[in-house]
């Protein structure tokens, strides 16, 4: 305990400045947080420390709070006893300390809710309000805020909605099928019968941005807002690499044969457990062939014109959402930030 305590107080002393690189204005790209590892198996330590805030999350959504005259929101850090009714039968679970206080994740009890049911899509723009809770706090898709949100209330609302998702997904042994129990502050899952461990798992994606001359490859998604186009992306398989996959991923949905791939930057994408591996890779050819059944469209776009896209002022094509690691791909290549595949280095 006394070590745990001088620990903290070094942290502290020690400030929470990040040496800010492009890479860490993605959102979700990094903030202050510290995890404090040790502090997960001291549950006394833990609990003795003060001013405990609560990330609040409610079918995947998101407290937030009125933050500026203009109606903006910010993330909310509730302050509430354990035997609070929108706590109540909820694990609190343990997301790390931000300026020396820790920081815990619950999900909100149920309650007759009126209004537009949520739809867990990064397009619903409803927003609902706990009847136990204040006036100026409800619960928002994730989505639709976290370009507004600080580095710090982001990485908090990110590693909070990825960790309740895959506790409320994982209740279960995977080897024996008993019901798990919470460890580890909420990193870990025990079996009470066969001793199996389980760890908050993390999907790896690569997401590439596909490049012949002064060309970019984009596609959409069946289901995309009307007109939106993106880099391309998949899931790495088990026993490949990331250049495989992008190699792969790109073949599978697209018919275009790739050639170098430098990696570029991740984000977490916490919808629900993903990290997104920002990838630059060279086309070898620019034939297209899409498989239906990956992709609705792709196609080549100019830099010309993918500058007038990302200004919006495209009648045709709309830019990935903002925030999205595939903006930020598209955004640094246009201005020239990237540096062509084979060169050596990824950023310039």
């Amino acid at each position: 305990m006394a070590g745990l305590q001088k620990e903290l107080q070094m942290r502290c002393s020690r400030g929470t400045s990040l040496t800010m690189g492009l890479v860490d204005h993605l959102t979700f790209g990094g903030s202050a947080l510290d995890r404090a590892h040790a502090l997960r198996s001291d549950p006394a330590a833990l609990a003795a420390l003060p001013g405990v805030g609560v990330v609040l999350l409610w079918r995947g959504k998101v407290l937030v709070t009125e933050a500026g005259p203009e109606g903006s929101a910010g993330l909310a850090l509730v302050r509430l006893p354990s035997d609070h009714p929108v706590l109540q039968g909820c694990a609190r679970l343990f997301l790390g300390l931000a300026s020396g206080a820790p920081v815990l994740a619950a999900v909100a009890a149920d309650w007759p809710m009126e209004g537009p049911v949520p739809t867990d899509s990064f397009a619903d723009q409803t927003r609902q309000q706990h009847p136990e809770l204040s006036p100026s706090q409800w619960f928002a898709e994730l989505r639709t805020i976290m370009t507004g949100l600080s580095p710090l209330d982001a990485e908090l609302a990110a590693t909070a909605r990825a960790l309740t998702g895959w506790h409320a997904s994982h209740g279960f042994c995977a080897a024996c099928g008993v019901a798990s129990q919470i460890a580890q502050a909420g990193w870990q899952r025990d079996c009470p019968a066969c001793g199996a461990h389980h760890f908050p798992r993390t999907d790896p994606v690569v997401i590439m941005l596909v490049v012949h001359g002064n060309d970019v490859l984009v596609g959409r998604s069946p289901g995309w807002p009307a007109g939106m186009y993106s880099a391309l992306a998949g899931f790495v398989e088990p026993g490949e690499t990331v250049e495989a996959a992008v190699r792969r991923e790109v073949f599978e949905e697209a018919g275009v044969r790739v050639g170098r791939v430098d990696y570029v930057a991740s984000q977490p994408w916490p919808f629900p457990a993903s990290l997104m591996l920002g990838c630059l890779a060279e086309a070898q050819d620019r034939t297209i062939t899409i498989d239906p059944a990956e992709i609705e469209d792709a196609r080549w776009i100019s830099r010309e014109r993918l500058a007038r896209i990302m200004a919006a002022e495209d009648e045709e094509i709309r830019a990935p959402r903002q925030g999205a690691i595939a903006q930020y791909l598209l955004q640094n290549w246009l201005q020239d930030r990237l540096t062509p595949p084979g060169n050596g280095r990824h950023l310039r």
